[in-house]
């Protein structure tokens, strides 16, 4: 009888997850490679076998995270009905400082500093994939309110501004003592539904 076959993808999902909490116990700068094999109970050397690098390791964890994310958000916005809530639904990893949530947004803040403080260039294009990835998502969301008649059609206009504008709200509260995100949100969620709303 042949050995089982073992499908690449299948075997690096396995790793990642069995590493997945490493990421926010000893972090993306300080993770090695020795580590997520000793916590998946695999030889160092195997690990090559299927990741080419730490940060394709790093990428791989950070997959399964927003996967899980993305699930639990798409099933929010499911249970709400209006544009103007799901879309407070998709600015909760910054809004919400739950305990669960702090921990991702951390992860976020951490990578965040690598991709801007080093020349990161497989972390910038991962970067890339997954803002386009949520400017998708966000995309569906205000199409979807243009054909309920929710909102104006030059709405779609925002999609892009609106990723932009969380992205700055990361960063504020990364950056700024005494920046209370909710209400600064709560203020342009207000402004901007005032212009594209369409009231009936």
């Amino acid at each position: 009888m042949s050995p089982r076959k073992v499908n690449k993808d299948d075997k690096r999902r396995e790793i990642a997850l069995k590493c997945s909490d490493l990421i926010h116990e000893v972090g993306m700068k300080k993770l090695t490679v020795a580590e997520v094999a000793k916590t998946a109970n695999i030889g160092k050397g195997t690990i090559y076998e299927y990741f080419e690098s730490k940060e394709d390791i790093i990428f791989e964890i950070i997959n399964i995270h927003i996967e899980k994310h993305n699930k639990e958000l798409l099933e929010q916005i499911q249970k709400v009905k209006t544009t103007k809530e799901k879309i407070t639904l998709f600015f909760r990893m910054v809004l919400d400082d739950d305990g669960e949530n702090q921990k991702h947004f951390n992860g976020y803040k951490e990578f965040l500093s690598i991709v801007l403080s080093e020349e990161n260039t497989a972390m910038k294009e991962f970067n890339c994939k997954k803002n386009e990835f949520f400017e998708g998502e966000l995309l569906k969301i205000f199409a979807h309110g243009v054909e309920e008649a929710e909102l104006k059609a030059e709405s779609l206009g925002l999609v892009n501004g609106m990723l932009t504008y969380q992205k700055g709200l990361a960063l504020r509260k990364m950056t700024q003592n005494n920046f209370d995100a909710n209400e600064d949100f709560e203020k342009f969620i207000n402004t901007i539904f005032k212009l594209i709303e369409i009231k009936k």
